[in-house]
Order: C-alpha cells, then sequence, then structure tokens
C-alpha cells in the first residue's frame, strides 16, 4: 500500500491520529481496536459523516465532526453517538466540598480538580496552587499527576458573578480531555450556578447527562 506522506513526521502524526472510511459490510478491526483502546483517539468516515472515536482510561467518546457528508461515499455509518464515564460516576459528596472550599474562597475566584485513579478506582479532590487570585481572575497550576490518576473535572468559580466560559478558558481547555465547570453566584441564598462542558478533540461538547451521582458515597 502506497504511504500517506514521505515525511517521518507527517507519517508518525497520522498514525497517531488515523482516519479509517467505514465499509458498507462486515467488519473494521481497525475502528473496533480504537473503540477498545484504553487510550487513543481517530477519525470514522461514514456516509452520514466524520465521528471523532476517543479514549481515555476515564472516558468513552464517540462524537459526529460532521453532518452527513453531501458527496457520494460507499462507506457504510459511523455509528450513534456515545459518551460514557468508564470511571463511573462521581460522588455527590465531592461536589459538595469543592462548593464549601469555592465559597471560603470568596469574593475571589479559586479552582479545584476532580482526579481517578484506574488501578483502585477511587475519586479524590485536589486543589491546586493559586498563583493569582482576585474576584475577576484566576491564574493556577494543572497537577501533576502520578501513575494511574487522571484529571476528570477541572473545576473553578467566578465568585459572585455569573457561571460561563471566557476566552481564556477556551484557550485553556483547547487541547484537554476533562470536564470543565464553572461555579458562579456563590453568595446566592438559593446555591450556586453552574455552566459545564465535555472538553475533548478540540471541541466543547454539552455534557449529554449529569456525571454526578445522585446521593454521596
Amino acid at each position: 500500500m502506497t504511504s500517506l506522506a514521505d515525511d517521518p513526521t507527517a507519517a508518525a502524526l497520522l498514525a497517531a491520529m488515523p482516519c479509517y472510511p467505514v465499509p458498507p459490510q462486515g467488519r473494521s478491526p481497525a475502528i473496533e481496536a480504537l473503540r477498545a483502546a484504553q487510550v487513543g483517539h481517530g477519525f470514522a468516515v461514514g456516509h452520514d459523516g466524520v465521528m471523532l472515536i476517543l479514549r481515555r482510561p476515564w472516558l468513552a467518546l464517540d462524537a459526529r465532526v460532521t453532518p452527513p457528508i453531501a458527496a457520494y461515499l460507499p462507506y457504510g455509518s459511523a455509528g450513534p453517538p456515545r459518551a460514557e464515564l468508564r470511571c463511573g460516576l462521581i460522588p455527590r459528596d465531592l461536589v459538595d466540598r469543592i462548593v464549601r472550599h469555592l465559597r471560603a474562597g470568596l469574593p475571589n475566584e479559586t479552582a479545584a480538580f476532580i482526579l481517578w485513579n484506574q488501578a483502585t478506582r477511587e475519586f479524590a479532590l485536589e486543589f491546586p496552587i493559586i498563583d493569582e487570585a482576585t474576584p475577576s481572575r484566576l491564574v493556577y497550576r494543572p497537577p501533576i499527576l502520578p501513575p494511574d490518576w487522571h484529571l476528570v473535572c477541572d473545576v473553578h468559580s467566578h465568585g459572585r458573578g455569573p457561571a460561563f466560559f471566557s476566552a481564556t478558558d477556551d484557550a485553556d481547555d483547547a487541547h484537554a480531555t476533562k470536564i470543565s465547570l464553572v461555579f458562579g453566584r456563590l453568595d446566592s441564598p438559593n446555591g450556586p450556578v453552574t455552566a459545564s462542558r465535555l472538553c475533548a478533540g478540540g471541541m466543547f461538547l454539552p455534557l449529554p447527562r449529569s456525571p454526578f451521582s445522585k446521593r454521596s458515597s
């Protein structure tokens, strides 16, 4: 088979982010291997559009990148979208602890991380080193993860302000795979408001459902 690229760097890049046509019948071992992987990402091209297939130890995601392609393609279907937390639902008590921490930081913004260990299947909460915190600005450091630990949620607050994702948030999240959460109105007697999204493949996707359990662990 002719190589897709004659430059070794380009060939390595294409191998790291492969793109597979979906056969019109039968199986695709390459696509099945990508979907079964612990870690990996690539694209499946079907007559009904292009699908991002992304796998992390804590996440299995199949997300549509394009609508159905207008040109005739002798390909099969890329399949339905999928978003599954391989780690399971996040314990509700971690959210309660995060909200208390964010409120304790008022009037300034602050942050927290939810981590997951794939060996023990335990969740943990980590509060980052804060380099700068004001009511409208926050600079904090991402965690240095030991073996088997993965960042699942990146959480920060907007203090007494509304919950939204800023241009700075967009730049920080552009190349990450994580759930991103913003809490705002932390001084409200009606409870805080939140904004949430799944960051994956350079896209910001709405969460199809709450990632948190209904009860504390």
